[in-house]
């Protein structure tokens, strides 16, 4: 079903078609056989051999944290950048972590046999076992969506399938005509199906633009994953950061850190000049609540600087961070310069910048691996900066195109599978990709504590404390 028209949809048992779920060129890869070895190692296993390249590290702190069992945050994704400095140092860096990622479709099947793959993996052992274990209203099951219909109706009709009844696929655009079929009403949703309101007793949620101003922050439906998440770093790329800072604060006398760019908070656009040229005129600037690519300005140059002051934006904050690029021109900090391992060159011997999506789930195991996959730049990196070089094109990776309000295509060109064909491009290896595992789970447990921290007894967001955290009146008022 990868075009559906907005509305709500009955998703019956026994409707999982594979070719509806999946890109073309995943459906029909294999996947390579160091990304299956890693899907199917045990948590043990990864540990031993995280810690054995991390010596300093107790393996029971990383354990601890792989079992930690989190209250918000069940599923994640997040982007990572495999980069090096000048000492040929690599490491898997954080640049965000999504709380509705996208993936699942981009992701070859781990067992031919299996056409559910990660759709019906991740309802069995995430979902199911939370409905189960609370108590919750009597109600139906849903999947509400704004973007994303090819993966939403693949968890919806995984959904059907696992828990043996019919779920409901509910478009939830930024619309007010959207919003008619949907409702909240003492924090519980209801769904209109056949001109009677239905309570919704559990739903997964892929309502990524605002989901705040339509969605109450904690409800009475269970939510995978709910709004807070979005608030306190999955969708607030503003508190993510200090989501990681205080990780990294708590952790730090037992050697475990997130590894993510130098970033600088709270920043007035007035102030944004002052910060890129701290950083050696080369940084990257965040609108901290926007997602899919949008909201990202990637600078190299005056030119470039210029263009993005004389935009007009939407929030008052912006996030600015160090720019990972070529190892000729990256920003410059202390701590030295960090640029992208790039892909492999081909045959023309040109490289380009890649990012790598880690998903993650909760499951009565600790946290697993769910699927990845990569994505690539549009133009090869070069080690010379000329006049007319567009640093979006040499950096950008996120495959999102916004065709009009509601509607989004996928430049699926770039996409890079962890398939026989693709991997070898990549330039990573299997202890790699455990630790942007490892940096994956960090990332997620400092959000899902964060998440903790701003929620107050009665269910509701401790505003005082997110206000002093994320004091951007613009997004205040679009909760309230």
């Amino acid at each position: 079903m990868s075009s559906l028209p907005r509305g709500i949809h009955r998703i019956d048992p026994g409707a999982f078609r594979p070719e509806n779920h999946w890109y073309p060129a995943a459906f029909n890869a294999t996947i390579h056989p160091m990304v299956a070895f890693l899907m199917h190692m045990r948590s043990d296993q990864i540990v031993a051999r995280y810690c054995h390249l991390h010596p300093a590290i107790d393996p029971a702190e990383v354990q601890a944290l792989l079992a930690y069992k989190p209250k918000y945050f069940l599923h994640s994704g997040t982007d990572l950048i495999h980069a090096t400095n000048d000492q040929g140092n690599r490491s898997m860096v954080v640049i965000e972590t999504n709380s509705c990622p996208s993936g699942q479709k981009s992701m070859p099947l781990l067992d031919d046999i299996d056409e559910f793959g990660g759709y019906r993996r991740y309802v069995r052992d995430t979902m199911v076992p939370a409905v189960k274990k609370r108590r919750r209203p009597k109600g139906v099951l849903a999947v509400l969506y704004d973007k994303n219909p090819m993966e939403a109706s693949g968890y919806a009709a995984a959904m059907a399938e696992e828990f043996g009844e019919p779920v409901y696929l509910v478009s939830m655009h930024n619309d007010p005509d959207e919003l008619r079929h949907v409702r909240f009403e003492d924090d519980l949703l209801y769904v209109k199906i056949d001109g009677e309101w239905s309570a919704v007793r559990a739903c997964f949620r892929y309502v990524t633009q605002k989901p705040w101003n339509r969605i109450p922050v904690v409800g009475k439906t269970l939510i995978f994953n709910p709004v807070i998440v979005c608030l306190a770093g999955g969708r607030n790329k503003l508190v993510a950061s200090k989501a990681y800072e205080a990780f990294n604060a708590d952790y730090k006398e037992r050697n475990l850190s997130i590894a993510f760019p130098e970033t600088i908070w709270d920043v007035q656009k007035a102030e944004i000049p002052f910060w890129v040229e701290r950083m050696g005129g080369k940084a990257v600037v965040k609108i901290p609540y926007s997602n899919a690519g949008q909201g990202v300005f990637t600078i190299i140059n005056q030119a470039e600087l210029d263009a993005f002051m004389a935009g007009s934006y939407d929030y008052d904050k912006f996030v600015v961070q160090a720019l990972i690029g070529n190892h000729k021109w990256s920003s410059e900090l202390t701590g030295g310069k960090m640029y992208h391992v790039g892909t492999v060159p081909d045959k023309q011997l040109k490289s380009y910048a890649l990012d790598f999506r880690m998903l993650l789930q909760y499951t009565p195991d600790g946290y697993r691996p769910l699927g990845v996959y990569s994505r690539r730049a549009a133009d090869p990196l070069t080690n010379e900066l000329g006049a007319g070089n567009d640093s979006w094109g040499m950096l950008g990776t996120n495959l999102s195109v916004k065709l009009d309000t509601f509607s989004w295509g996928s430049d699926t060109a770039r996409l890079m599978l962890m398939d026989r064909k693709g991997f070898n491009r990549l330039g990573v290896g299997l202890d790699d990709l455990i630790d942007g595992f490892v940096q994956s789970v960090m990332a997620t447990v400092a959000i899902d504590k964060m998440a903790c921290n701003l929620i107050n007894a009665k269910g509701g967001l401790k505003l005082k404390l997110f206000s002093s955290l994320n004091n951007d009146a613009s997004l205040i008022d679009e909760l309230f």
